[in-house]
């Protein structure tokens, strides 16, 4: 019903992705396989629902209707079983923006927030760069798989702790928390009065048999504390819209948020964003099964390529996400080698593992949610320049 197939071009339209490689690589000759947004149409039902609303030749100041909140509630429900109050969903201007805001919303100049490394690099700049102190939790890498370093995260926690960034599913290493891991992590930071803020922006691409559970879900007490961040933008590919969910049903905690977002005049959001969300979470989902599919036999054929002899590459298959955590240290080189190796002779624009932090030298991030004919070219590249 769907065509990934197609090759759409995405030049000369103010692509990040595709307008920014000269500026990124020092060459337009790249397949750009990095930040993560998708190279496949946005669903036609979300396309048809922002065309309706543009006949209407006037794009004035708007709100969030009943109807915007009922299409967050029917979505959780269905895709994640988790029962909202129309009264603990709110909106910010994306994800990352929300980070940053309950960083300064929710804690002061000076106090310790923790993130968990390797991970998406925005938590890093999100609490460094409003003068909070960054503590580091790396994960653990062990038995083919990643984990929460439990015990390394005791020791971290001291008086002046006052908040973990969660990245749940975690980009980029692709894992999909269980609901044990999710608790004991939990469990800790109430222990501690921790707030806890939880990015699940990838909670929708999330591969079978594997379940996200939505951190805030787990139980009451963990709700409290807890700032959950949702957005369609990965989902549906609609990241230029810039609308997200937030969710808190602590109410104190929520006028708190709504409070810090209205005093910046970030909450009317826009017209066509919200007219995307709404007809996302209502009509997506035939779509999103598609997708999965699709991204499924991508990543079986990325699979393929690395199982090939002389290809030192290692990769653990994701549970959730269109990102692959590629492994390059059996070659032995220094980032800056790799790096030229990848972009001057692979000619592939991949995300270099050192941004996310601790535990990410020598990896390198790969976007596969491209028609399969460019990932089949961008593995011919690779294969050339590390067999």
């Amino acid at each position: 019903m769907w065509n990934f197939d197609e090759i759409i071009p995405r030049e000369k339209t103010n692509s990040v992705k595709y307008d920014l490689r000269s500026k990124l690589y020092g060459s337009e000759d790249i397949i750009p396989m990095w930040v993560a947004d998708m190279d496949f149409k946005t669903p036609p039902c979300i396309v048809d629902a922002i065309k309706k609303r543009a006949e209407h030749e006037i794009y004035g100041y708007t709100f969030r209707n009943d109807s915007f909140f009922d299409s967050v509630i029917h979505w959780m429900n269905l895709k994640h079983s988790w029962q909202l109050n129309k009264k603990w969903i709110t909106f910010s201007p994306g994800v990352v923006p929300a980070l940053a805001l309950s960083v300064l919303a929710y804690t002061k100049p000076g106090d310790k927030i923790i993130a968990q490394p390797p991970v998406y690099f925005p938590f890093f700049s999100s609490v460094k760069n409003n003068g909070r102190q960054l503590v580091y939790n790396q994960l653990k890498h062990d038995k083919g798989s990643y984990h929460f370093d439990f015990e390394n995260l005791k020791k971290n926690i001291d008086s002046r702790t006052k908040m973990i960034l969660i990245s749940n599913p975690h980009n980029p290493v692709g894992r999909v928390w269980s609901k044990e891991e999710l608790t004991e992590l939990a469990e800790i930071c109430l222990e501690n009065d921790i707030l806890m803020i939880s990015d699940e922006i990838h909670s929708d691409l999330v591969f079978k048999p594997n379940n996200h559970i939505p951190l805030a879900s787990i139980s009451e007490e963990i709700a409290d504390k807890t700032i959950s961040t949702f957005a369609p933008s990965k989902t549906f590919n609609i990241a230029g819209l810039s609308s997200s969910v937030i969710i808190i049903s602590n109410q104190k905690l929520k006028i708190c948020f709504d409070n810090f977002i209205n005093d910046m005049h970030l909450g009317n959001g826009n017209i066509f964003g919200n007219v995307a969300l709404e007809s996302a979470y209502f009509n997506g989902t035939e779509w999103l099964d598609s997708l999965m599919d699709y991204l499924e036999g991508n990543i079986a054929l990325v699979k393929n390529f690395i199982d090939k002899p002389g290809i030192k590459i290692k990769m653990e298959i994701p549970e959730s996400t269109y990102l692959l955590w590629l492994d390059f240290n059996d070659y032995n080189l220094q980032k800056d080698e790799l790096n030229k190796l990848l972009v001057k002779k692979a000619k592939v624009g991949l995300s270099p593992g050192e941004l996310f932090g601790p535990g990410g030298e020598g990896f390198q991030r790969m976007n596969i949610a491209c028609p399969r004919s460019i990932l089949k070219e961008a593995l011919v590249k690779l294969e050339k320049t590390f067999s």
